[in-house]
């Protein structure tokens, strides 16, 4: 969707909404169409955070955001032995900001809030593993916005647990109210956002944090919308950055920003009131132009874990990735595919997914999170594509380049008919005795149409555990109390679970 068509729709959505005509800048040809000047988006989610409660929550929403604060503690865990933890402890060592009350998971390194939050936002997107916003419309780019729980769940733990702690249900209620505020936000913001350059799990995900820390402190709808004024201008996040340790410093950086804005408010700090819909606000700059309905009428309505749904994934890799590979798997499973046996793999997709997937001769396991030729390989070699499998080692490994060679990653037009709500997969599988196995994939396990049970989820999150060498009944400790989140009084027992010292691992990376 061009800017022009976006805006046209998105102020037809705004009078739907609001039921009153909402007033239009003067318009200027050269420029295209004018920004929409709806008040009190802001205010409106101001409110929405002041007035999430547990009890209001379906319980429908609170089963499917146990699963993702699961994944997301796993990820920590597995993140935290990524040469990014390394380093980003070695940081805070550096700024000797030790003796602060927020766990670093995995360590045994206690921090302020704010630090905590950018380590454990680090490590719960380092790998690439963690969870994924699908998109309501048809028309968006790749059908993907966000990565939610990351940003939402590491300022969450960090907040709660330096503020004196909180119930489960507090917790959930705080977790809740910011993932759909980033979710929301993702939505509403022009495409052209994500297009340019803009990481929306940097930028949008800085909103998320910022709200779930002003819930979990109780914060007026007044301070609330401060807050997210202090946050919208820290904002930040290039995709340029795929393939490199600035990704999930993106999705740090946005947890940190979130407990800071939310430090920083109650202080006497100031920021403008109404910094989402303002003339040179967050969504004019950032994108040019928003849907303000999304934002007026659709918090909660229905919330975005219901609908359309978030995906769990089942590869460290870019989502862009996960149908093609779950067919692939499929069709290896099916068929006995040798990789010997293998000529050639075509792969089409739309035009915009290789946009995301630029890695097609990659050098390092970073960047082989962004190929499509990579995670195909290695599937194909392994049998596998898990966290051992994403390592610089592996990639360059000759056997491995030589089959990355031999995958074909193309612009399919029934691919691209299939729209961009989908994230249509064709595979043709040419072997060396004449045939041709062919296969469709438009989305991938884990998916809202393909989800995962919690206990799927709890097996992946083992798996993460034992990726960081800890014990299994540590881990299968954080399993149960996860499950039964709304009975913990306080969620600091939940932070201090994911402390450990070297000497109670059972094995170092």
């Amino acid at each position: 969707m061009r800017r022009r068509q976006f805006l046209q729709t998105s102020m037809a959505g705004a009078c739907a909404a609001w039921a009153i005509p909402p007033a239009l800048a003067a318009a200027d040809p050269a420029c295209g169409p004018a920004f929409p000047e709806v008040k009190g988006v802001t205010r409106r989610v101001a409110e929405f955070v002041a007035g999430t409660e547990y009890a209001s929550l379906p319980a429908e929403l609170i089963a499917l955001g146990k699963k993702s604060i699961l994944d997301g503690l796993g990820l920590a865990l597995a993140g935290s032995v990524a040469q990014s933890g390394a380093i980003v402890r070695a940081h805070l060592q550096q700024l000797e900001c030790r003796g602060g009350s927020a766990t670093v998971a995995g360590s045994a390194l206690k921090v302020p809030a704010r630090f905590a939050a950018f380590a454990n936002g680090v490590s719960i997107h380092a790998d690439d593993f963690d969870d994924t916003q699908l998109s309501a419309a048809k028309d968006r780019v790749y059908g993907l916005l966000t990565h939610p729980t990351a940003p939402a769940l590491a300022s969450a733990l960090a907040a709660a647990e330096a503020g004196g702690g909180c119930s489960g249900k507090e917790f959930m209620a705080a977790y809740h109210a910011g993932v759909e505020v980033e979710c929301k936000v993702a939505e509403a913001i022009s495409p052209r956002h994500y297009e340019d350059g803009f990481h929306s799990t940097g930028t949008c995900g800085t909103l998320g944090a910022a709200a779930t820390c002003a819930r979990l402190r109780r914060s007026s709808p007044e301070q609330i919308a401060q807050v997210l004024g202090i946050a919208a201008s820290q904002a930040a996040g290039l995709r340029e950055n795929f393939g490199t340790m600035m990704k999930p410093f993106h999705a740090g950086h946005a947890a940190e920003v979130g407990v800071l804005s939310a430090d920083l408010a109650p202080l006497g700090w100031t920021s403008a009131p109404d910094i989402l819909e303002a003339p040179r606000g967050f969504f004019h700059a950032y994108g040019g132009g928003y849907d303000p309905s999304t934002i007026v009428s659709s918090l909660g309505h229905p919330w975005t874990f219901i609908s359309p749904g978030v995906s769990i994934k089942p590869y460290p890799s870019g989502s862009l990735t996960h149908p093609a590979m779950t067919e692939l798997a499929r069709l290896v499973r099916v068929h006995h595919i040798q990789p010997s046996l293998v000529e050639r793999i075509d792969v089409g997709t739309n035009r915009n997914m290789p946009n995301a997937l630029i890695h097609h001769r990659p050098k390092t396991g970073l960047e082989a999170k962004f190929s499509m030729e990579f995670c195909l390989s290695i599937l194909l070699l392994e049998g596998r594509a898990g966290l051992a499998q994403f390592t610089d080692v592996t990639v360059r490994r000759p056997d491995v380049q030589a089959m990355v060679g031999r995958i074909n990653f193309y612009v399919d037009p029934e691919a691209e008919k299939a729209g961009y709500d989908k994230m249509t997969s064709i595979l043709k599988i040419r072997l060396n005795d004449g045939r041709v196995l062919s296969g469709r994939a438009d989305f991938a396990k884990g998916s809202p149409s393909d989800p995962m049970t919690y206990e799927e989820v709890a097996e992946k999150f083992r798996g993460c555990a034992e990726f960081a060498g800890w014990k299994r009944e540590k881990a299968a400790t954080i399993v149960a109390r996860v499950a039964e989140l709304q009975e913990m009084a306080d969620v600091r027992e939940l932070a201090q679970l994911l402390a450990q010292a070297s000497s109670e691992k059972e094995g170092s990376r």
